[in-house]
């Protein structure tokens, strides 16, 4: 690959490989400058930083907190050339102890398992832009902390989550690749924005494994109705964007696909977040999918229910 050491055989073994490097081998402080630029841009659901030192403090700390940690790289969906710049989603199963204070609150001693999908546009051997959620919302109740109290907390600390009026550009400005398949699952993810729930048995395998926030997994049409029907029913009036899409097919590995895509309106429906407060509330989202012979097999969508009843709290005091 033009520009990238050459220990790495492809873009997935790239992404895997820094990613063990940097937090399961511990080479924090060169490998962070080595692959990380110094001004990068990092977005998660709660809030957005610059700078890779940023980013190396906040790395040293949550080990601190999850000592243990490991990041099993499910899956890399990638776009973009050597030359260009690529784009990869990344889908990571984390397995941690919690045994030391931090931001998630007092060490309990427990064992949590959590997913995260990261976006990284990398070139030249460093990556410089990020969309990351992580399941915060699962890993709160696992650590067997009270979410309104907790959420409510961050607030009174002075925590802003990211929405639309805090971000600037980075160096990424792509939209993702021309594939079917991304094509394909872009457009059943505006269906059932649109309201078109009865997609979900037209489009998913009635076997389908599928994964959403909070650590839940659903198999079949009723917990893929159950969990879309929630989210649009708590925010009908959100507009909803397709922000990245990816598509690929690879030797060994069923068609996928990867959209990066965001809710933004206000909480004014009953749903997933209870009682309508009308509060403005941006959702950053992210749906991965592998396709089969009778549709969508499985599905992986993630976003962080912490940052949206930030959201929420912030607004109704």
């Amino acid at each position: 690959m033009q520009g990238f050491s050459n220990k790495f055989k492809d873009f997935p073994d790239y992404i895997l490989g820094i990613t063990k490097e940097i937090w399961e081998d511990r080479g924090l402080g060169p490998s962070m400058k080595d692959y990380y630029h110094p001004d990068c841009v990092i977005r998660v659901p709660g809030g957005i930083s610059q700078g890779e030192a940023g980013m190396t403090q906040a790395t040293m700390e949550t080990l601190n907190e999850f000592p243990d940690r490991t990041l099993l790289g499910e899956d890399v969906i990638w776009s973009g050339t050597p030359e260009d710049g690529m784009l990869s989603s990344h889908r990571i199963l984390s397995t941690a102890t919690h045994l030391g204070d931090g931001y998630f609150g007092p060490a309990t001693g427990r064992k949590v398992q959590i997913r995260a999908l990261a976006d990284c546009y990398a070139k030249d051997n460093m990556i410089s832009d990020e969309w990351l959620i992580r399941d915060n919302g699962a890993l709160i109740k696992q650590l067997g902390f009270d979410m309104m109290e907790w959420c409510r907390a961050k607030v009174e600390a002075g925590q802003k989550p990211f929405t639309p009026a805090l971000d600037y550009d980075g160096p990424y400005l792509g939209r993702g690749n021309d594939n079917k398949w991304g094509s394909k699952l872009e457009s059943v993810l505006q269906g059932i924005m649109a309201a078109d729930f009865a997609s979900i048995p037209k489009e998913f395998d009635r076997a389908s494994h599928n994964e959403f926030p909070g650590g839940i997994t659903g198999h079949g049409h009723d917990p893929l109705d159950r969990f879309w029907m929630r989210l649009r029913a708590a925010f009908p009036s959100a507009e909803f964007k397709t922000h990245h899409v990816i598509g690929r097919e690879d030797p060994m590995m069923p068609p996928r696909a990867a959209v990066r895509w965001s809710l933004t309106g206000n909480h004014d429906g009953w749903g997933a977040f209870g009682t309508p407060t009308g509060a403005p509330v941006h959702v950053m989202g992210n749906t991965h999918v592998e396709f089969g012979p009778w549709g969508m097999r499985r599905s992986y969508t993630l976003f962080d229910e912490t940052a949206v009843w930030m959201q929420i709290i912030a607004h109704t005091g």
